[in-house]
């Protein structure tokens, strides 16, 4: 009898410990999907391309160190970490640099780190690392879609709002009181990126141009040309070979032949 009553309460005590175990599980799994991160990882993937296509090779030129209280800083950018752990293996094929996954797009990719990597992210100090927050200074809606954006009917009350927005980050991030370097990118800022917030025509962003980038097409046909260039000497050499041996059988052949008595 007290056997029985033993077995029973270790029984109950074990479904009650697995019931608890399960019961703590889901709470853990609700928790880190109930996590979630108000900032659009594609607008910020495009305020960083701005940032290092048309700012950053002038901020390098001029040996300028930006504080980490400037919003354009890459630390300030939440999915920092998770971009620079994408592979891009090839035109249709992505990993991730995590688990070694591998997916047919970005976009697949994108939605492999919110459903399975969002815990790497300092979600604790997010506050003011969103880079597409900056979208409406950095011309974001132009570098994705230019034509588009031509199109769109301007906004004078955005306009002033982005330019002060774009001015407040010349003013952060390249203090004129910083010394020349500073000033001049101050300047250089105001140009770039400033002078565009405006509904008069006439008026694009990136004046000053940026990052020169070598095309896969100007690649290829370096590399067709590199290649083909032996062969084509070959070609030449050989067609000159047989010029010059022909010549001298025609040579040859011309003389008259010795008269014999």
């Amino acid at each position: 009898m007290g056997k029985t009553i033993l077995c029973s309460v270790y029984i109950i005590s074990l479904i009650l410990t697995t019931r608890v175990i399960n019961v703590s599980s889901s709470t853990n799994h609700n928790e880190e999907h109930s996590i979630e991160i108000h900032c659009s990882r594609e607008r910020s993937r495009a305020a960083w391309n701005i940032i290092e296509n048309y700012l950053t090779p002038f901020v390098e030129k001029e040996k300028f160190t930006l504080s980490t209280q400037c919003k354009l800083h890459p630390s300030n950018d939440i999915f920092r970490e998770q971009e620079e752990h994408k592979i891009h293996v090839d035109i249709n094929e992505w990993k991730c640099g995590y688990c070694k996954k591998h997916f047919r797009a970005e976009k697949f990719l994108d939605q492999h780190f919110d459903n399975r990597h969002l815990n790497l992210l300092s979600i604790n100090s997010s506050h003011g690392r969103c880079l597409a927050d900056l979208c409406g200074a950095l011309h974001c809606d132009y570098a994705i879609d230019s034509a588009q954006s031509r199109k769109t009917k301007c906004n004078p009350a955005a306009a002033v709002r982005n330019r002060h927005l774009c001015e407040d980050l010349a003013d952060r991030c390249f203090p004129i009181t910083e010394g020349a370097a500073a000033t001049r990118l101050h300047e250089f800022f105001l140009r770039q990126f400033c002078d565009a917030h405006t509904c008069s025509r006439g008026w694009k962003p990136f004046p000053k141009g940026g990052r020169k980038h070598t095309s896969m097409l100007y690649l290829a046909a370096s590399m067709l040309s590199l290649m083909f260039l032996p062969i084509f000497y070959l070609i030449v050499y050989l067609i000159q070979g047989e010029t010059r041996t022909g010549r001298t059988q025609l040579k040859r052949a011309s003389k008259p032949g010795r008269k014999h008595i």
